[in-house]
């Protein structure tokens, strides 16, 4: 697929998503930190895990824009949060995960919406590792005796 044959709204789609992955790598790489310093060797390990996961996810971005003819270009990151409990920092990873799936949801739909099937399966693939990664940060939460929120409370449906 060539750049010209790419509609701009989802190549703006893939920088927005570059940026939110981006964000999403720094965050997760402070929190590995400050969980380390906590002394919660394992949860500083599951953030280090999850650092990895977003960033072969901004690989998969880059390698697309590129493979558009597109020079990759996160343009804003979000400051990382800090917090100062475990529960607080997951909080802060289900709104920053909320944001990602939306994004991923909108630009899927928009690309099936005008037939293209390449990047709406691209976006969809996305999508579902966010999605399984949002489901991870509940569980994660519900363990730590944080209840389930209730479906109409979810932030990432």
């Amino acid at each position: 697929m060539r750049h010209a044959t790419v509609h701009p709204r989802t190549l703006g789609y893939l920088g927005r998503a570059l940026s939110l992955e981006y964000s999403a790598v720094q965050q997760y790489m402070t929190q590995a930190a400050l969980a380390e310093a906590w002394g919660l060797k394992e949860a500083a390990d599951r953030f280090r895990r999850e650092t990895v996961e977003e960033m072969q996810h901004a690989e998969r971005l880059v390698k697309r824009m590129l493979g558009l003819g597109v020079s990759p270009n996160a343009s804003q990151l979000r400051p990382a949060g800090v917090a100062r409990s475990l529960v607080d920092l997951l909080r802060q990873d289900q709104v920053l995960e909320a944001e990602i799936v939306a994004l991923y949801d909108e630009a899927t739909r928009f690309c099936r919406r005008i037939g293209d099937h390449e990047n709406g399966e691209f976006f969809n693939g996305l999508l579902q590792d966010e999605l399984h990664h949002a489901a991870e940060i509940e569980t994660w939460l519900e363990a730590l005796g944080v209840p389930r929120a209730r479906p109409d409370e979810r932030a990432y449906f």
